[in-house]
């Protein structure tokens, strides 16, 4: 379809997280994805798993490009984007706050699942808190949260090709740049979240998985 955005990275990366979630979201119901972007994810992953709802989110400017991607797509399981960013400050979380899924088992009401991909080292780590505490707000009491991108570790890079990456990101906003793994861990766990699975991943990513109520 013209005009839809376009994303060379998640073309190259959807089949190897696919394979990630297919496993962490096997018996999943409900997913919020955090940051869709272009909603090139979404689609994809919508359709290998159709036992999946897959709720779009974004901010405002980002949703017309995902709706081009869905209404082509035309899948069953996804419902129309909303409007969502991570916000630090007075009203720290996600702003608006989504209305969580009604309870469809034991796990109670609220999303089961959450995927986000390459955003938290773009976002500010207020922005990082903000995520996660928006995320305890929303999640269902046995979720899996899946976060996709680079990381450091105890303070060191992977690569030299992150280590250049991060430089770039901090060029462009110094409030940006690629986060410890540890620190991501020990926000996740004050809201109540284990790590559950750290996976390398082409091109020096990761896909770090954690449960709550596990």
């Amino acid at each position: 379809m013209p005009g839809r955005p376009h994303s060379p990275a998640c073309e190259r990366n959807r089949e190897p997280i696919l394979a990630v979630l297919r496993e962490c979201f096997a018996d999943r119901r409900e997913v919020l994805e955090i940051g869709s972007g272009t909603g090139q994810h979404a689609v994809h992953f919508a359709a290998a798993m159709p036992w999946l709802r897959w709720q779009c989110s974004d901010r405002a400017e980002h949703l017309p490009g995902i709706r081009l991607w869905l209404d082509e797509a035309g899948l069953a399981n996804t419902p129309a984007p909303i409007a969502l960013e991570a916000v630090a400050g007075s009203a720290t979380g996600l702003v608006p706050l989504p209305a969580p899924p009604p309870a469809a088992d034991r796990r109670g009401p609220g999303f089961d699942a959450a995927f986000s991909a390459n955003t938290l080292h773009i976002m500010s780590w207020p922005q990082v808190e903000a995520l996660f505490a928006g995320l305890a707000a929303v999640l269902a009491a046995q979720a899996t949260v899946a976060v996709y991108g680079p990381f450091n570790y105890q303070g060191r890079y992977t690569s030299d090709s992150n280590r250049e990456f991060d430089a770039w990101l901090k060029a462009r906003d110094p409030a940006s740049g690629l986060r410890d793994a540890e620190a991501v861990d020990a926000l996740a766990a004050g809201h109540g979240l284990a790590l559950a699975a750290d996976l390398a991943m082409p091109a020096n990513n990761r896909c770090r998985v954690w449960r709550r109520g596990a």
